[in-house]
């Protein structure tokens, strides 16, 4: 799968080599026994000699091996790089495949049986509680997550699921964690992407990247209904962007659970603590909503390979500024998109900022409230060419 997507990407890109690969998976050791992944893909590429390194953040690796590529060309010591990312995931039991993705989570928590699923569901609750929502309430918001993501995957061809799904079904999966049901959880997923960045003038440019870390153990945090990472990468996401919320015209935002969807669009800004789930019901991120918030379908239903998701959100942003998302799946504004990826319980997470470098912005007074970050070094690198690659096995 990785091999096909990064062929795709070089042969769009009117590349036979690069000056270097960065590969991102999150625990191919684990998942497929294989290690030294980096020269692996290299020979199978049949590119040996290119200088190739992994990087891995978590579930957030796609975008943490984004963000690495995009320094090595904004140095100036490379013209052309290969992004690439994948996962295989689906050949293992669910419960196997759920250990490896706990070993993310903080020892002394794991000790206790904590697992991802568990602790997107203890955030579920806090939330509701810290921001008064009935049980049947928070079910509804939650509900409504799934049904609009699995809507927006229901029409790309890369989806996973590409199903529509009523409040009927939702009701009916299964509860995984009180209050997460199964249509709350993204799925195991096998997938690749692939992009290639060049210093070269192109359509769509890289405009800012921020990322943060917080506390490995969730115990530790300030705050339980927010990620504290988020808000900082955001922060320095807009500040290299010269950009501010609202200007952003669409975003993919980390969907691992339902959520974490509206969490992720309060934490970069989009709307106030406690208001992401009033925007949701106001049809502001639908589709054809002001503010669309997964058009790909998201981690939910386009699917969750963890090395590769970051990526993937990246490769839909370009689509999507290239027009090239598909008839009915295109978004009407595209010309400045979001992605934002968490890595672990909220501990490793990058936001990325992409632009049509067509588009005429107007920078007016006061309108970047970062003081001197805002005038930084700003290199410019280039979106060469992208593909994606979803293999699907398990329902």
């Amino acid at each position: 799968m990785m091999a096909e997507a990064a062929s795709s990407a070089l042969k769009e890109a009117q590349l036979q080599r690069v000056d270097a690969i960065y590969i991102g998976v999150m625990n191919v050791e684990e998942f497929v026994g294989d290690s030294n992944f980096a020269a692996l893909l290299t020979d199978t590429l049949g590119l040996a000699g290119v200088p190739s390194t992994r990087v891995e953040t978590a579930s957030s690796t796609g975008a943490g091996v984004f963000e690495t590529a995009f320094y090595a060309v904004a140095s100036g010591h490379m013209k052309h790089v290969l992004v690439l990312a994948g996962e295989k995931m689906t050949h293992l039991s669910t419960a196997k495949t759920t250990r490896i993705l706990s070993e993310a989570i903080d020892r002394s928590e794991r000790r206790y049986g904590a697992t991802m699923p568990a602790l997107a569901a203890m955030v579920a609750q806090k939330y509701a509680r810290e921001f008064n929502l009935p049980q049947l309430k928070l079910e509804d918001i939650l509900a409504q997550v799934a049904i609009k993501n699995h809507a927006n995957g229901y029409l790309n061809h890369y989806a996973q699921f590409r199903k529509i799904i009523t409040k009927d079904d939702y009701l009916k999966s299964q509860m995984v964690s009180y209050p997460l049901r199964l249509y709350d959880c993204a799925p195991i997923t096998d997938g690749a992407s692939a992009m290639v960045l060049t210093s070269q003038p192109t359509p769509i440019k890289v405009s800012g990247i921020g990322h943060a870390t917080d506390t490995s153990a969730v115990r530790h945090r300030t705050s339980f209904t927010s990620f504290n990472s988020t808000k900082e990468a955001a922060h320095r996401a807009y500040a290299m962007a010269q950009l501010n919320p609202s200007d952003i015209q669409f975003a993919e935002v980390h969907d691992a659970f339902t959520p974490f969807e509206i969490i992720g669009t309060e934490d970069l800004g989009f709307f106030s603590a406690g208001e992401g789930w009033k925007a949701l019901e106001e049809g502001v991120t639908l589709l054809r909503g002001r503010l669309p918030i997964n058009p790909s379908g998201g981690l939910k239903a386009r699917g969750h390979p963890v090395g590769a998701s970051g990526l993937a959100q990246l490769v839909e942003i370009v689509y999507q500024l290239r027009g090239e998302a598909g008839t009915e799946r295109q978004l009407e504004r595209a010309e400045i998109g979001l992605a934002h990826s968490i890595g672990g319980l909220g501990n490793n997470n990058l936001v990325t900022i992409l632009e049509r470098t067509d588009g005429k912005r107007i920078l007016k007074a006061g309108a970047i409230p970062f003081g001197e970050a805002s005038t930084r070094w700003k290199p410019t690198v280039e979106i060469f060419r992208k593909s994606l690659t979803y293999t699907v096995l398990r329902n």
